[in-house]
């Protein structure tokens, strides 16, 4: 009998008050059940005093970010003159190796999780940008996820697929995302074994790595389409934002997937069940 469990997680959440009123109105009248909010994001304090109390089931994660904005404990290795996040992808590829910068990587990653705790009770971990995916990062954050109580970790596993008669599938940043799909998917092999390690659990698909800036109703379905397996989980990341000026973008497309009857429906056609970390 199939068992197949269907996560939408709004990354992001606390950025700023786009993400956090596209958080607030789609759990309300949508179907996103999940998030995971940055400790670092400017609307940090609205996400946990206005827009958490209004989502009472909504299932909480950590957003670890050290790419983006400001760092809490200001790490001179990771950060410029202002204590801004100036490092990129490759340089933590190359460099989480170096006990110097994991030592500051641990001391960022605790001051963001204590900080999300000490607000609201909290069911998942993953990054902004998957930073935690690299080998050394992930076991680190597996390693804090443990210590913390944080049952669930993201790995980065997803299908090769192309959205029928798209035009998505011929621009240079799908290209760039499928060199990121490999990436991911070679780290997964190894961090899912490191999850097992430290006894967390773990989704068994993700969708929104190919088609990253891309997302929307039509790639969703065709993602989950993809996947031919029973008893999983699969997670589909979105950065969702809600703009009370009505600006049109990739982020706005994102919201709208929470918005989607149609795409809820066959979602339960495939077979899955609509839920978050929280409720697993």
């Amino acid at each position: 009998m199939s068992n197949k469990k269907f996560i939408l997680n709004a990354d992001d959440f606390g950025m700023n008050q786009d993400f956090n009123r596209a958080v607030l109105e789609g759990y309300n009248y949508g179907f996103l059940r999940s998030a995971s909010i940055c400790a670092n994001g400017h609307a940090f304090e609205s996400a946990v005093n206005e827009i958490l109390p209004e989502c009472q089931d909504l299932g909480l994660g950590v957003h670890l970010n050290i790419i983006e904005g400001k760092s809490l404990t200001h790490a001179e290795c990771l950060t410029d003159n202002q204590g801004n996040f100036n490092k990129g992808y490759l340089w933590f590829i190359l460099n989480s190796g170096k006990k110097e910068v994991i030592s500051a990587i641990e001391r960022e990653f605790r001051a963001q999780i204590e900080k999300v705790i000490s607000a609201s009770k909290v069911d998942h971990i993953d990054s902004h940008v998957h930073v935690h995916a690299i080998p050394g990062i992930f076991r680190l954050t597996a390693r804090l996820a443990k210590e913390y109580n944080i049952p669930y970790i993201r790995t980065q596993h997803e299908e090769f697929y192309t959205v029928a008669g798209s035009r998505k599938n011929y621009t240079p940043a799908f290209m760039i995302n499928i060199i990121k799909i490999i990436l991911l998917n070679t780290f997964t092999a190894q961090n899912k074994k490191t999850a097992k390690e430290f006894n967390l659990k773990t989704n068994d698909y993700l969708i929104g790595v190919g088609y990253t800036g891309m997302m929307d109703s039509k790639t969703l379905e065709y993602g989950l389409k993809a996947i031919e397996d029973d008893n999983i989980v699969t997670e589909c990341l979105i950065h969702p934002c809600k703009y009370t000026n009505k600006k049109s973008d990739n982020h706005s497309d994102e919201f709208a997937i929470t918005q989607d009857k149609m795409l809820k429906d066959t979602i339960y056609r495939l077979g899955y069940e609509i839920t978050n970390c929280k409720s697993l």
